[in-house]
């Protein structure tokens, strides 16, 4: 087991949020962050006098809880906005509140019934912050505790979050996701691999926000070949597959060096 998988597994839980009272818990987390911590533009406190935060799109979404080990706490949580399968032309909340750029993105390549939009990915501000955290987004989790001395074992929490995202993609057979982030968010992704593609301008949505997209099967080859710890972490070596390909461990070597020129093959 590689160091990484070894801290996730001592410090986290990935829950599916699959009953009344877990999806109680997601919207109580959400209200407390989205509207207590972080007092983001279009969550007025006052407007959930019953302190849990939801909407329409929670009808057809999927959604995790991320339970932090040593505490018992729920201190994340994200959602997939998932198709409708009647109706697969309803739109996902990207495609109402931002403008994509026709030179970066065509929606009309796009199969709908296996996309989904990431949202609502979001961790509490509990622990010190770390010197080097992104100052944006969740950065004050410590998931270890609060020595700021203490070397970090595993590199964030949000990356815990995303082994939930990978594995509520494959349960519902997504392929492609949106998302409407915070670039800071994005940067933060990118040193593990797992960065998306911006397919739009910069936009004032709950502040300021641009519109991604990402091929989760070609971000999982290249994480495969560039942050293989990654990789073993987010799809439990291999076991969570997605799409009807085969496993990413039986790429070619003329695949590998396609993903990574510069990776040596024996």
């Amino acid at each position: 087991m590689n160091d990484i998988v070894a801290a996730f597994n001592e410090y986290f839980e990935v829950i599916d949020a699959d009953s009344p009272e877990l999806l109680h818990e997601v919207f109580r987390l959400r209200y407390r962050v989205l509207c207590i911590e972080q007092r983001l533009p279009g969550f007025d406190a006052s407007c959930y006098p019953e302190e849990y935060e939801r909407d329409s799109y929670d009808d057809h979404s999927s959604h995790i809880l991320l339970r932090h080990r040593p505490s018992g706490d729920f201190v994340g949580t994200a959602r997939l906005i998932l198709p409708v399968p009647l109706n697969l032309e309803i739109p996902f909340p990207i495609e109402e509140h931002t403008r994509f750029d026709p030179a970066l993105f065509d929606i009309n390549t796009l199969l709908r019934q296996h996309a989904a939009e990431i949202s609502r990915l979001l961790i509490v501000r509990r622990f010190s912050r770390r010197r080097g955290d992104c100052e944006k987004f969740g950065s004050e989790i410590a998931v270890e505790g609060t020595d700021r001395k203490k070397q970090r074992r595993f590199p964030h929490p949000l990356l815990a979050l995303v082994v939930g995202i990978i594995r509520m993609s494959a349960q519902n057979n997504i392929t492609h996701c949106f998302s409407v982030m915070d670039p800071s968010l994005n940067r933060l992704l990118g040193p593990y691999g797992l960065q998306f593609d911006a397919i739009g301008p910069l936009i004032d949505y709950h502040g300021p926000r641009r519109p991604y997209f990402i091929d989760l099967i070609k971000m999982l080859e290249r994480t495969y070949v560039d942050n293989h710890d990654i990789w073993e972490l987010i799809t439990d070596y291999g076991k969570v597959r997605l799409g009807p390909t085969k496993p990413i461990g039986q790429l070619s070597a003329q695949n590998i060096k396609k993903l990574n020129p510069r990776v040596a093959i024996a």
